[in-house]
């Protein structure tokens, strides 16, 4: 039976399996490999979002498991082991970006300049105009309005969860997104 495609309790059950194997030094690797396997394309996804390039959240994302592998031992399971990955790939993400920030400047009016030449240079990016026109709008919010508008809009992301990951409170992330969903909504409006 697979790790990929259980539901409900087994992923629970499998879950207390990983995280079990992952603290016996004999099966750490082993388990880890499958930790790899099964968060790599949903870590991506989300890092993508925040750092535009193909290229970038592939280093964040290897960064994100280097720091998870490193860290494994400090695990102690008080939240499930995906929103444990989910916020060492947020602090990736938001420590690289503000890396790149330093290098170059940021335009006075809002828009992040480094992301917004990678959102219109980038050849992984497909998509028509208006799928452009969105993507500029989200990067005209602030990291943490963008992280939540990503979350809950692309990832459908229950609050609950993002609370976990972000630690911040259910109410204040609803705020966040309806904040981000208005100035999208402005700026999508007004350039048409």
């Amino acid at each position: 039976m697979g790790f990929l495609c259980l539901k409900g309790n087994n992923v629970e059950n499998i879950e207390f399996d990983i995280i079990t194997q992952l603290q016996d030094p004999a099966k750490q690797r082993q388990a880890f490999s499958q930790v790899v396997a099964q968060y790599s394309e949903k870590l991506y996804w989300q890092i993508r979002k925040m750092v535009i390039s193909h290229d970038d959240a592939n280093d964040v994302l290897q960064n994100t498991f280097l720091k998870a592998w490193a860290n494994i031992d400090h695990f102690r399971g008080d939240s499930k082991l995906s929103t444990w990955l989910y916020r060492i790939a947020v602090n990736e993400s938001i420590t690289f970006i503000n890396k790149q920030r330093a290098q170059h400047t940021s335009s006075i009016d809002g828009e992040d300049s480094v992301l917004l030449y990678k959102l219109e240079s980038d050849d992984w990016i497909d998509g028509d105009a208006l799928q452009l026109r969105l993507q500029k709008a989200i990067l005209t919010l602030p990291d943490k309005q963008r992280l939540v508008f990503n979350m809950r809009y692309f990832d459908e992301m229950k609050y609950e969860e993002m609370s976990e990951i972000l630690s911040t409170s259910v109410g204040a992330l609803k705020a966040s997104y309806h904040h981000a969903a208005k100035k999208i909504e402005e700026m999508m409006t007004r350039e048409i």
